[in-house]
């Protein structure tokens, strides 16, 4: 018989991490939630830009030389990104992670044109070759980096694991990009507060969920501020500055890579962001730069 809720918390993918589940005891729930954990920890170390025996590494490594096999795994991400470039008119890029080399947020200083633009010269998608089972990058010193949905797949995938072992009630939660896999165990859905993005104490609003994906992108998880002008990380390929106009961009979907890569979309949009939302028919709620709160079927 299942009688508890189990946690467990831990540190992946750079962010702090945590997975709540009912179980029939101690020792159930943590066999579990480490099957959960190591196949988080499978996807971070199969995929991290940070580990030179990755494949997006061994990718990156071989730009403007050679073509590199990939997994239908990595080919069906890649497909995913085609996919978000698409649908983003561009925006979405996964080949821009290179701008970071420009980038320092820990400094309130932005880089001069002559620092952007040679790597605004590596960006671009159409630069990317996708064969069926192989990725070549055209020009070297091009880099891809999945970062802009790799933690929304290993949630997803972690939940899914568990969902197939019989898990009822439950979520996954990777740095604030969470998958939920059912309702508490007496059908209540978890309230989940929504960060205030220019109070790291405060909470926005709190969300009632029991099934599908809710993730948030924003403009205060690595920032600086210069002349009254805020620079958030998330940056737009076309010109590799920042983008200004959400603070912050919450979206409930059935699944954590289509909420995260929303969210994400609609910073990168800035003004044109609303239309895509509306458009997406995914619940929302953001923040733009007046402050002003926009929410659809949230709350």
């Amino acid at each position: 018989m299942v009688d508890a809720i189990h946690r467990m918390l831990f540190d992946a993918m750079g962010s702090r991490c945590e997975i709540r589940l009912a179980a029939p005891d101690g020792d159930s729930a943590q066999q579990l939630m480490h099957r959960a954990v190591d196949e988080v920890r499978r996807i971070e170390h199969k995929y991290s830009r940070y580990r030179a025996d990755s494949i997006v590494s061994r990718i990156n490594a071989a730009a403007g030389s050679k073509a590199v096999s990939v997994d239908s795994e990595t080919a069906d991400l890649f497909g995913y990104a085609a996919a978000l470039h698409g649908a983003s008119g561009g925006l979405f890029d996964i080949t821009s992670g290179v701008l970071r080399k420009a980038w320092d947020f820990r400094q309130p200083r932005v880089p001069a044109a002559e620092v952007l633009e040679p790597l605004l010269a590596l960006v671009g998608w159409h630069h990317v070759e996708c064969g069926v089972f192989d990725v070549y990058l055209r020009r070297a010193g091009m880099e891809i980096d999945f970062g802009g949905f790799g933690k929304e797949y290993a949630a997803d995938r972690a939940a899914t694991l568990l969902a197939e072992a019989g898990v009822r009630h439950g979520y996954v939660n990777l740095g604030g990009d969470m998958r939920f896999i059912g309702p508490r165990m007496d059908g209540r859905p978890w309230a989940i507060g929504i960060q205030d993005p220019r109070d790291p104490e405060g909470v926005l609003a709190t969300i009632n969920v029991s099934e599908g994906a809710l993730a948030t992108s924003g403009d205060y998880e690595r920032f600086f501020e210069l002349d009254g002008q805020r620079y958030c990380h998330i940056l737009d390929p076309r010109d590799g500055m920042p983008v200004r106009y959400w603070r912050s961009v919450s979206v409930l979907a059935p699944v954590a890579v289509a909420a995260g890569s929303c969210s994400t979309i609609t910073m990168l949009k800035q003004r044109d962001g609303l239309d895509f939302l509306n458009a997406s028919d995914m619940a929302y709620l953001a923040v733009n730069d007046e402050g002003q709160m926009l929410y659809r079927d949230l709350i």
